[in-house]
């Protein structure tokens, strides 16, 4: 795995976060990390599901006012 901060090819393993999620170490930049760090759904608390659905909407003009009042969401 690659790290997305210091591009170095070759991240390490480093235990585990307490959700279950595989961490990682940067081996340059000495920073952990997780699988989804640069990812749309990082630090969401919401399901990519509910992402999906909220981007589609937003994408046929809906208001995101709307989209929360629909969703539920913040």
């Amino acid at each position: 795995m690659e790290c997305p901060l210091c591009g170095h090819s070759k991240a390490h393993k480093h235990g585990k976060m307490p959700n279950g999620h595989q961490r990682y170490l940067g081996p340059a930049c000495r920073q952990t990390f997780c699988e989804g760090f640069d990812s749309l759904y990082y630090r969401r608390h919401v399901s990519p599901e509910q992402i999906r659905q909220v981007l589609q909407m937003h994408s046929e003009g809906s208001s995101l006012r709307g989209i929360s009042r629909t969703n539920g969401l913040a």
